[in-house]
C-alpha cells in the first residue's frame, strides 16, 4: 500500500496558504488533503481546524462527505465561540445542501433553526467587531422565508426527509 509522505514544519504557512486558495477555487478536496496533511504535524492548528470543516462541507452536495465528518472536527476546536459557529455552519450546509436538491420538507426547516440555535450561541461569545454569527443568522432567516419553509402543524420533526438520504446528499 502507498503510503503518504510528511510536510516539514517550516512548509505549514505556506500550505496554509495554498489549502485558503483551494478552497475559493471550488477544490475542496485538495483542500481538505493540505489540512490533514497539516494536521498531521500539527493536530491542535486551529485556522487548519477552521478550513478543514469548510472544506468538508463544502463537499456535501457534489460528493456526498457524510455531516458527521465535520462534527467530528467540532470538539477539537478550542474555543466555545467556534464550535457554536462552526457547528451551525455544519447545519446551514446540510440543509441547503438538501434543500438544493429538491427537499422543501419541515425536516429542513429544522436544520436552518438548528443551525439558527447555534449561531444564537455563539453571538455573546464572538469578539468586538465579529458579526459572523449574525451574518449567518441573517442569511437563515432569508432562506427559511425565500423558500416558504416551516415547521409541521405539530411543531414535531419530519425525519422522513433525512432518513430518505442515509445522512448523505444523492449525487447529481
Amino acid at each position: 500500500m502507498l503510503e503518504l509522505k510528511r510536510i516539514s514544519p517550516e512548509s505549514i504557512p505556506r500550505a496554509i496558504s495554498k489549502a485558503e486558495r483551494y478552497r475559493l477555487l471550488n477544490e475542496p478536496r485538495p483542500a481538505e488533503s493540505i489540512c490533514r496533511d497539516i494536521l498531521a504535524i500539527e493536530p491542535r492548528r486551529q485556522e487548519v481546524l477552521r478550513i478543514l470543516i469548510l472544506a468538508l462541507t463544502d463537499q456535501f452536495k457534489t460528493m456526498g462527505v457524510k455531516r458527521e465528518e465535520p462534527e467530528r472536527v467540532i470538539p477539537h476546536l478550542e474555543d466555545e465561540y467556534s464550535r457554536q459557529y462552526y457547528s451551525g455552519v455544519i447545519l446551514e450546509r446540510w440543509a441547503k445542501s438538501l434543500l438544493d436538491a429538491g427537499n422543501r420538507g419541515p425536516s429542513i426547516y429544522d436544520l436552518f433553526r438548528q443551525a439558527m440555535a447555534a449561531y444564537e450561541r455563539a453571538m455573546p461569545l464572538a469578539a468586538g467587531g465579529d458579526e459572523d454569527a449574525v451574518l449567518r443568522w441573517n442569511t437563515c432567516v432569508r432562506i427559511i422565508a425565500r423558500n416558504r419553509l416551516a415547521p409541521t402543524e405539530s411543531g414535531e420533526t419530519d425525519g422522513e426527509v433525512l432518513e430518505h438520504f442515509d445522512d448523505e446528499v444523492p449525487f447529481r
